[in-house]
């Protein structure tokens, strides 16, 4: 990856031309790749510190939407985007708080593309922060070696870099109580007796806390006892994993709703044991989310619950998969090898966790979801990052073998690594071959995230998982490939319809998913199906008829607790962002309904909430600047029970020179099996029309992207594809965008429209 450096201490960097200037240095160029002419691209122009370790960022943008700075691969700031050139085109403002940062910390700014919906990226800028107070100190463990034999009383020596006094240095041997190390000569030892009991591998960890508080963690050390050694005989060349199917992946919040709310387990249990609403095999295997969630990281803070959750989960027949991702906020930049250790931290606790756990709640494998193709160096610079990815999914998997946990660890990968251009000849040690067969060399399985919606075709999930099963054939890997298929709405992202079973519902896909596994039966590499993801696919209707039919949650007449904690805050002229604290059920929470109003004290209508979200946060955009709203949050539950309101949370928004636009009305019409929608865009204020580009999608059984513009009346028309009779379609705008204009989405009148295709016309009339 190319990058230009900014040491930025209480001075203005700026963006001449292509170089990065500082009022005294001249640091390297940025990189040209993105900013030629017709080219969408986003620059970091400006990055100035004011008070309070506070940073203003300002840069550039062009063909661009959605823009949001990414900080040290550990946060994501939003921006304040201003279109002065055009729709999508102008300059963007964030504030990032660096007062919880020491260093250097690497910045970029990343968006989509109008066009295409895909991402774009800034180059990377470094800027350091002066901060001693917040700097970590740095820890590692000296000795004993990673893979050590060791006997009788073991000295652990530990290595401290740290900028303030260090306070206190720790040591902890697989996951028991931290103990002192005392300081020596060369750094810090604690002496180690080895228990008399069965383990055989230990982990060893080192902490230590600064003079004001800041706390640094080493990497993880494994030793072998000498009883080992001896009793380790010659292993299988491949170890023969149980097969998965039917595998579901369970995402945060999820994950933390099964580990926090016990009733939601019953839930689980009943979902993927009903083989009878839709003919199909029950879930067996569980992707379970470990990472941290709304300040809590579950390995670490709740391993207690989380023993219970995986030995309950045994007790039903499942077997458990930790899932992770890269470690890194967003995960996938966990490839670049200064981001390498987040990733191997976060395998190493799922490692330490099942070497403290008792057998019968240990996790049977992880499942690794880093997706280094998101990244533009992934066409740009290969085979940089792809060998960059083999490097970290080779380290990842030596930490799995040197810990002696057996785990099975199982990357999930995309159906293209053996066809794409840039994946399909990757040399790694010394051999050319394409980068599946690479991952499925390291790897002990593979996920195929083979996300079509039919089986048969060159396009199909069948061809698309062909020579993965071909090739763990041939090396001899047993229930190594599993075939996994989509159900989340992924319209209004880059990615096309046809790559979910959103539209064509869940009938559609067990007839396809019956193809599949017909074409496999005789493989016994194929280890089954796995299906993304546990929320999307417990509410994929039949399809998308009147007489549409789904799974039904178990009877519950007893609404859920009342959110706590609500706080409303300003973001910029059109955006609230809301936290609050999670609601408790007798079964499970399934989301939680956002009430708004506009002056302080206001009573909800209990039926016009705003929207329903599943989180624990809800960013509400669209609004009007200069205006102050108010927020009240209730829990509903999987039947529909709506529990207590919240407390009230107001904020104001700020000012703003653009002025607010909306959807004055909207109305659909069938036609041949097609669905026309034509909406009018005005000014929110006089209703005038205003010319625009409108970009949206249908959804429900259609899922077609549209984008077009809008007639000097201010009208936009989109069409679908041809459906049959008795469907529902409906549109949804995503973008609206107009020189010296913003969407005010949330005063649109109305915000989107649905028709039945043997229906004539539905919607608000037009002007």
């Amino acid at each position: 990856m190319k990058r230009s450096t900014v040491k930025c201490l209480s001075v203005v960097v700026q963006v001449m031309c292509c170089a990065v200037l500082l009022l005294t240095t001249v640091v390297s160029a940025m990189p040209s790749a993105g900013l030629s002419a017709g080219k969408s691209f986003i620059t970091i122009d400006q990055v100035q510190e004011t008070e309070g370790k506070r940073f203003i960022i300002t840069g550039s943008y062009d063909g661009v939407y959605n823009v949001v700075l990414s900080v040290a691969g550990r946060e994501t700031v939003g921006t304040q985007m201003i279109p002065t050139l055009g729709p999508h085109a102008g300059t963007w403002t964030a504030t990032w708080d660096a007062s919880a940062y020491d260093g250097d910390m690497e910045i970029v700014a990343r968006g989509n593309d109008a066009a295409t919906r895909y991402g774009v990226w800034s180059p990377f800028i470094t800027v350091s922060v002066d901060n001693p107070p917040l700097s970590k100190p740095k820890v590692r463990v000296t000795g004993p070696a990673d893979g050590e034999v060791v006997s009788g009383q073991v000295k652990v020596r530990v290595s401290v870099d740290s900028k303030n006094p260090v306070a206190s240095v720790e040591v902890r041997v697989t996951g028991q109580p931290w103990q002192t190390a005392q300081q020596t000569d060369g750094g810090y030892e604690f002496h180690w007796n080895p228990p008399n009991d069965e383990r055989l591998v230990y982990a060893i960890q080192a902490r230590a806390t600064d003079s004001v508080g800041n706390i640094g963690m080493s990497l993880t050390t494994y030793v072998k006892t000498e009883s080992e050694e001896e009793d380790n005989g010659a292993e299988e060349e491949h170890a023969v994993l149980p097969r998965q199917d039917r595998a579901m992946w369970i995402w945060e919040p999820s994950s933390y709703t099964l580990l926090l709310n016990p009733g939601s387990r019953d839930v689980l249990e009943q979902f993927a044991n009903d083989t009878t609403t839709f003919p199909s095999q029950p879930v067996t295997t569980l992707y379970y989310a470990t990472g941290k969630y709304a300040g809590m990281e579950m390995l670490e803070d709740e391993s207690a619950q989380v023993e219970e959750f995986v030995e309950w989960s045994h007790e039903q027949g499942f077997q458990v998969h930790a899932l992770i991702a890269g470690g890194t906020s967003p995960p996938y930049i966990a490839v670049y090898p200064q981001y390498h250790d987040d990733a191997v931290r976060e395998i190493e606790s799922v490692i330490n966790y099942n070497l403290a756990a008792d057998e019968a709640a240990r996790f049977d494998g992880v499942n690794i979801d880093i997706e280094p193709y998101i990244l533009p160096d992934f066409a740009d610079r290969a085979p940089f990052l792809q060998q960059q990815y083999l490097m970290l999914m080779d380290t990842m998997k030596s930490r799995v073998d040197v810990s002696k946990t057996k785990i099975a660890f199982g990357p999930a990968i995309p159906r293209w690594y053996d066809t794409n251009v840039n994946t399909k000849a990757v040399e790694w040690k010394g051999t050319v071959k394409p980068l599946s067969e690479h991952i499925q060399d390291i790897s002990d399985y593979i996920s195929i995230m083979d996300y079509r919606d039919t089986a048969s075709g060159s396009a199909g999930i069948i061809a698309g998982a062909q020579n993965e099963l071909d090739y763990a054939e041939s090396i001899g890997k047993v229930n190594s490939v599993v075939i996994g298929v989509e159900t989340l709405d992924v319209a209004s992202s880059g990615d096309p319809e046809t790559i979910t079973f959103r539209e064509e519902g869940r009938v559609a896909m067990e007839a396809e998913l019956a193809l599949v596994y017909d074409a496999f039966a005789a493989y016994s590499s194929f280890a089954g199906v796995a299906v993304h993801h546990y929320d999307s696919y417990r509410e994929l209707p039949s399809d998308w008829s009147r007489n549409r039919y789904a799974w039904n949650p178990p009877p519950d007449s007893e609404p859920p607790a009342q959110p706590g904690n609500l706080q409303a805050e300003e973001l910029d002229y059109e955006q609230i962002t809301l936290r609050f604290d999670r609601a408790s059920d007798n079964q499970e929470v399934s989301g939680y309904l956002i009430y708004r109003g506009t002056e302080a004290g206001f009573i909800p209508d209990p039926d016009g909430y705003e929207a329903q979200v599943r989180g624990l946060s809800y960013k509400d955009v669209g609004l009007l600047p200069n205006t102050t709203y108010c927020y009240r949050v209730a829990a509903v539950d999987l039947a529909g029970n709506v529990g207590p309101m919240s407390g009230e949370s107001c904020a104001m928004t700020g000012a703003t020179d653009l002025k607010p636009m909306v959807i004055g009305s909207m109305a659909a019409a069938v036609n041949n099996g097609k669905v026309k929608v034509t909406l009018q865009v005005v000014d929110a204020e006089t209703n005038v029309p205003v010319t625009a580009a409108v970009y949206g999608r249908f959804e429900f059984a259609s899922g077609k992207y549209q984008q077009g513009a809008t007639d000097a009346a201010g009208f936009y028309t989109a069409t679908s594809e041809a459906l049959a009779p008795g469907l529902l379609v409906g549109f949804k705008p995503d973008r609206i965008a107009a020189a010296s204009y913003y969407w005010a989405q949330a005063h649109d009148r109305p915000h989107s429209v649905r028709i039945y295709t043997d229906e004539t016309t539905s919607g608000s009339p037009l002007r």
